[in-house]
């Protein structure tokens, strides 16, 4: 009971020498007051784990110290013992229970009772600061579990997109591209709106990776996702890498013009890399066939169905020549419009 203090007030000095000589405990500190006054004010000084209060004092009594202590947030809880060697009448004692009094002893006191009932308080007070001494260990690990679980939020976090992105090129992958369109075909769907989907197929790509490696031609499909994301301005708009040399772009509230827009800007940005290709059918450089799907989807239409009208649409791109586009606008009439 390291640092313990028990307070003993009392007006006559030898009273006060006497109850520090029953109460030399180790590890107790007893702190002396002589008067009502001057134990309010060691109060502000000193946590005790009790108080002994004469009765009987001059000025301040201590049934008026004992309701002042009471009053006091600060030291409201601090036990305390009344000692006096008058007024044993029972009106007296209860008399300092109602003041604020968890026991009342008379003089001469009994050492032992006096040791009994001070060890009794002392243990309380022992066993508080072994509950507050826990109290706070446990209010530190919850701390420190809060700061895992938020540790732990934000890698979940960051693990979520990351298995939102393909590895090589930094953009949307196939699973997250699928279920976009999904929620872009429903939303178009309820508000019939148009919905626009573009794919879009790097020319001649395998024979540029035969020609001139892996590397370069991972390098070539990060260059390609870059410049065709910087066509994609809108916050609404979504590029994904579909597979392989295939990307493909999501564009809600987008009719024909404006899909067409889009993707001659892709266009220019692939011509603009300016990687050369001599492998390839379609010139000297590195190009891309667009096919594009825009309409007003109905209920019967899946996702799936608007892939493959744009796919439908590229394959033609393909036949054309490629480096061009083709736009898919029925798929129910099967109407392919050429370039314009």
């Amino acid at each position: 009971m390291n640092d313990v203090k028990v307070m003993i007030v009392d007006d006559r000095p030898e009273n006060l020498l006497a109850l520090e000589e029953l109460l030399d405990w180790p590890d107790l500190a007893v702190i002396r007051a002589l008067s009502g006054n001057a134990a309010l004010a060691l109060t502000l000084d000193h946590n005790f784990a009790l108080i002994l209060l004469d009765v009987q004092m001059p000025g301040m009594d201590g049934f008026e110290t004992a309701e002042l202590l009471r009053g006091n947030v600060r030291t409201r809880s601090i036990p305390i013992i009344f000692v006096s060697a008058e007024n044993r009448e029972q009106r007296h004692v209860f008399k300092g229970y109602d003041a604020g009094a968890v026991d009342y002893l008379v003089k001469p006191l009994d050492p032992r009772l006096l040791k009994n009932k001070v060890g009794v308080f002392l243990e309380l007070q022992r066993q508080r600061n072994e509950l507050q001494t826990k109290t706070m260990e446990l209010d530190a690990k919850i701390s420190e579990l809060e700061e895992l679980q938020k540790q732990l939020e934000e890698k979940n976090e960051q693990l979520k997109r990351l298995s939102c992105l393909d590895g090589l090129t930094g953009v949307i992958n196939r699973r997250r591209f699928d279920e976009i369109l999904e929620d872009e075909r429903q939303r178009a769907l309820r508000s019939q709106t148009t919905l626009s989907l573009v794919l879009a197929d790097v020319d001649c790509f395998k024979d540029y990776n035969d020609h001139y490696g892996h590397v370069a031609g991972d390098a070539c499909l990060r260059g390609v996702a870059k410049a065709l994301s910087e066509t994609v301005r809108r916050h609404v708009d979504t590029l994904a890498r579909y597979g392989g040399e295939e990307f493909a772009a999501i564009l809600p509230d987008t009719g024909r013009p404006g899909a067409e827009l889009v993707v001659r800007q892709m266009r220019q940005a692939i011509r603009a890399m300016d990687i050369p290709h001599a492998y390839s059918s379609a010139g000297d450089r590195i190009t891309v066939s667009f096919g594009i799907c825009t309409l007003v989807p109905e209920k019967t239409l899946s996702g799936t169905a608007l892939v493959q009208a744009a796919d439908k649409a590229m394959y033609e791109a393909k036949l054309a020549g490629r480096d061009c586009y083709r736009i898919h606008t029925d798929i129910g009439g099967d109407v392919l419009l050429p370039t314009t």
